[in-house]
């Protein structure tokens, strides 16, 4: 009878550790999280004619350090348009670096037909919860800068 008692306490102590910490617990102590949706931004590129935005969003994966993402890349070039493109993508992380490597999923908008997209990879350094930096590194190379996305009002 004791040792039923003495599991029924561990079962209820344990539940009550459930419902008392929270679902993310140390995402908001750890300052170097990166998990959630960020924006991104690259320095423009090709000679000052083109330039990168979009998305991202990081999910858990089942091995350490490595993370599921979905990212959309807004390409916009003065010579040959806009091109949209959904990506999946998977993100390993070493310490403060994160490689990031993509496959295109969808052309949402193509800027020219039959011109060949090359996913967009990135190599970043966690500089805070809100911020990484680092590089585009895809058919051409441009700094880039990943700012946690806020949820503000719009």
């Amino acid at each position: 009878m004791t040792s039923h008692l003495a599991r029924m306490a561990a079962l209820a102590l344990a539940g009550a550790l459930l419902v008392t910490t929270p679902a993310h617990a140390g995402t908001e102590d750890d300052p170097t999280d990166v998990l959630g949706t960020w924006s991104f931004r690259t320095k423009p590129y090709r000679g000052g004619e083109c330039l990168m935005t979009g998305t991202m969003y990081l999910t858990p994966h089942p091995d350490d350090d490595q993370y599921t993402c979905e990212l959309t890349a807004v390409e916009v070039c003065s010579l040959w348009g806009r091109s949209v493109v959904r990506q999946s993508c998977k993100a390993r992380r070493f310490g403060d670096q994160l490689s990031i490597r993509s496959e295109i999923e969808e052309m949402l908008e193509s800027k020219v037909e039959g011109l060949v997209y090359v996913p967009d990879n990135f190599t970043l350094t966690i500089e805070s919860a809100n911020r990484m930096f680092g590089a585009l590194v895809s058919a051409v190379t441009a700094p880039a800068e990943f700012r946690r996305a806020s949820n503000g009002i719009s």
